[in-house]
């Protein structure tokens, strides 16, 4: 699903405007009703109290029709139009008139005596044009609804939330109901606080723009995973599955390649060798007796040589840092064409030796933590100058990478793929190791590297989401992952 910044979505607006025929006030009562009827499923009780906060733009417009339709359909609804948040525009004009026909008046009064049933607070103060940091008046009006006790949704876009730079104070709210399409600011860690749940409410703007304009940014959940998916064929065999290579473990961490193997051969490749010291031989041949062993130093990797021709390879899990495996790295990237996945220390490994990037096939998959990435790309003020860094490396060095984080990104040149999968569950060690088994399963696969981290990665974050519907997230572990990933694969794609 395409992201599209603030000049898109007005373009759109203009659009839809032109070849729908219709007025700017009639759009905005589409959208508006839209939110409405997600409310009216969403809070059926009519006892529920609707206490509505607008700003004088269009997103105040928007709240204007919204409380009136509440009103109408006989909810409890107390208006407030924050005068400091702008000039009235024309449709904010038309539509408080509308609302006063319908016996709703400005209340600038609090209501904390409401005790007969749930209240809950409409943010419809700023929308999506919004420049400048608010005035000290409307700061103290969004700290009041951060403090409150109320459910809070916001009209469109959290109020305070600037879409393309760093927000410094905005509503914190339990549900952002958007219009048309997603906004990439909703996805950045440090907007995290300001949105618990995001829906997308589709508005009906013109499709043939949607579909034609370009966006260098993505969100990915089920249906663009399902684009990428690549189904088993019936005459597969082993031989036709791939074969990963999976290079790692030192003393004390075979168990990051164990996890990782595993992943592998369980996201659908055909065969799959752990390449690791001899220390783990017994604990790898004990857990995981599918897999084929290759053993190279006694309690580290000293130097990685094999006569296997695997279609795809992950280096780093567990594989520490010690100067005879970092000789061993170096010299299995000078000579290495194979498609690449690189994780953990291997990665450590080439930030301080970043002249060994220029040794990397062609799309190779990165795919740091955040203070992983922090050691390769440096430090950044913001996310939006993290975002600038990722393109500017990746671009560089003509890597994909895998960020990870509570929304991974994955980034190829200019192009950001945002996930949607996964939940707080997967904050657990080794469910990094997890992820890198899977995306080099899906690149000895055939997967082009791109869809191999973009699939990967969501297939990973599904696991999460089926599995806390059985267990506890705070017992959900990295074997887990593994455990759900039949379960993932058969959500995206159910079996008939």
């Amino acid at each position: 699903m395409k992201i599209f910044g603030a000049s898109e979505v007005r373009k759109a607006d203009e659009i839809t405007i032109q070849n729908q025929q219709i007025t700017s006030t009639d759009l905005m009562e589409r959208a508006a009703t839209q939110v409405y009827l997600w409310l009216k499923q969403e809070f059926p009780d009519k006892e529920t109290l609707f206490h509505v906060f607008c700003g004088q733009g269009n997103n105040g417009g928007d709240g204007l029709v919204i409380a009136r339709l509440l009103k109408q359909d006989n909810y409890n609804v107390m208006l407030n139009i924050v005068e400091s948040a702008g000039k009235p525009s024309a449709d904010f004009l038309i539509n408080f008139e509308r609302a006063k026909e319908v016996g709703i008046t400005n209340n600038n009064k609090e209501n904390d005596q409401y005790t007969k049933g749930k209240l809950v607070i409409i943010d419809a103060i700023f929308g999506i044009g919004l420049t400048r940091e608010p005035d000290e008046a409307v700061k103290m009006i969004i700290n009041q609804i951060n403090n409150s006790s109320a459910t809070v949704v916001a009209v469109d876009v959290p109020s305070g939330m600037f879409l393309d730079k760093k927000t410094e104070i905005a509503v914190q709210v339990d549900y952002v109901l958007t219009f048309q399409f997603p906004k990439l600011a909703f996805y950045l860690s440090d907007n995290y606080k300001y949105s618990k749940t995001i829906k997308i409410l589709d508005i009906g703007l013109d499709k043939e723009f949607l579909d034609t304009t370009t966006s260098h940014y993505h969100l990915i959940d089920r249906a663009e995973a399902l684009k990428r998916y690549k189904p088993l064929l019936p005459y597969a065999h082993k031989g036709t599955q791939g074969h990963v290579l999976i290079i790692g473990g030192s003393y004390g961490k075979i168990g990051a390649v164990c996890l990782s193997t595993k992943a592998a051969l369980k996201t659908g490749c055909g065969l799959v060798t752990a390449y690791i010291p001899e220390c783990g031989y017994e604990i790898m041949q004990s857990y995981f007796p599918e897999a084929m062993v290759l053993t190279d130093g006694e309690r580290e990797i000293e130097k990685i040589d094999y006569d296997i021709k695997p279609n795809a390879i992950s280096i780093g899990v567990g594989i520490g840092q010690n100067p005879k495996t970092q000789k061993a790295l170096h010299n299995f990237l000078k000579k290495n064409t194979i498609p690449l996945v690189i994780d953990a220390d291997a990665l450590n490994m080439i930030s301080g030796n970043k002249d060994w990037l220029t040794l990397i096939p062609q799309n190779t998959i990165v795919t740091p933590h955040p203070k992983e990435l922090e050691r390769l790309l440096g430090n950044w003020e913001d996310d939006f100058d993290k975002l600038e860094k990722l393109k500017s490396f990746s671009k560089k060095h003509n890597v994909i990478i895998v960020a990870k984080d509570a929304r991974t990104l994955v980034v190829q040149r200019d192009d950001v793929y945002i996930n949607t999968s996964g939940n707080a569950a997967l904050a657990t060690g080794g469910s990094g190791d997890v992820l890198a088994g899977i995306i080099t399963s899906l690149l000895a696969q055939g997967y082009a590297p791109v869809s191999a981290a973009i699939f990967g990665v969501y297939l990973h974050g599904l696991t999460a989401d089926v599995a806390v519907k059985e267990i506890s997230g705070q017992s959900f572990i990295a074997s887990d992952i593994i455990k759900y990933l039949s379960k993932a694969y058969n959500n995206i794609v159910p079996q008939v």
